[in-house]
């Protein structure tokens, strides 16, 4: 039976890629790769002369059928362009669709971007909540904030140089002065990890360069007990302007993270 290799590739430094990783990729039939031209640089580093093929964004749906072919006829494995394919990369369809199909398929751990900044943060790693790439518009990314504001683990996101500056005065905006962890180019050169409050960060990252992820504070007691207090000190507002209590309660959910029953109640303690 032929196998679907999932390749974890390095993120920056060419030495971090495992012993395995370099041999399957010796042996396989194909390489699917995202970004063929970062995949060859590795592989020329290395001497390893299989075959490329491209698997991207942009030609991935057209290109399951052909390497579910190429799958019948010997293994295959499938990078991209830096850390683990399928997390934030192609890759999620062409697994689908060769598990549906009966073909093995094997993840070969290492560099994940996300991982490495999660450990290096100094922030709580028993718990992650990894939301990949922030929303590009603004009130996608404040709506996908307002969703996680309550939460009590941390929060890890992706980001490119040119939105973080938005970014961070969304995360200022809906979560308040967290502390942070901004970590840009890991195992590169120009490798930097910035650890502060979100307004520090803000000051800091005038023009940043690089690839950039973002390790954010879970909500803590204090946070959620001052977000309750302003919640209910709003509900009181909205009731003394006559909004009924049906819509004040989904407004207030919805913007807060705050159960509808937790509302109720002290909607119910309003004179």
């Amino acid at each position: 039976m032929s196998t679907l290799f999932i390749v974890a590739t390095p993120i920056g430094n060419l030495e971090d890629i495992t012993l395995r990783a370099l041999r399957v990729l010796k042996e396989v039939l194909l390489i699917a790769s995202e970004d063929t031209r970062t995949t060859a640089r590795l592989l020329k580093h290395y001497d390893i002369h299989t075959p490329l093929t491209s698997y991207f964004e942009y030609n991935k749906q057209g290109k399951i059928g052909y390497l579910l072919d190429k799958l019948g006829t010997g293994d295959v494995a499938l990078v991209s362009e830096a850390g683990m394919p399928a997390i934030s990369d192609p890759g999620y369809e062409l697994v689908v669709a060769a598990r549906r199909g009966g073909i093995r398929v094997v993840p070969l751990p290492g560099a994940s971007a996300f991982i490495s900044a999660l450990a290096v943060s100094g922030l709580p790693t028993d718990a992650c909540h990894y939301l990949g790439f922030l929303p590009r518009k603004a009130g996608e990314r404040r709506r996908m904030l307002e969703s996680v504001a309550q939460e009590r683990v941390t929060l890890a996101a992706y980001e490119a140089p040119h939105r973080l500056q938005a970014a961070l005065r969304d995360i200022l905006l809906v979560l308040g002065n967290r502390r942070v962890s901004v970590c840009r180019e890991l195992t590169k050169l120009h490798e930097e990890v910035f650890s502060g409050t979100v307004e520090q960060c803000i000051t800091y990252f005038v023009q940043p360069k690089g690839e950039l992820t973002i390790i954010i504070e879970g909500c803590t007691e204090k946070a959620l007990a001052i977000d309750t207090a302003d919640a209910v000190s709003r509900l009181g507002q909205l009731k003394r302007d006559g909004v009924p209590m049906k819509e004040a309660l989904a407004q207030l959910t919805h913007e807060t993270g705050i159960s509808r029953r937790e509302l109720y109640g002290e909607w119910l303690k309003l004179k």
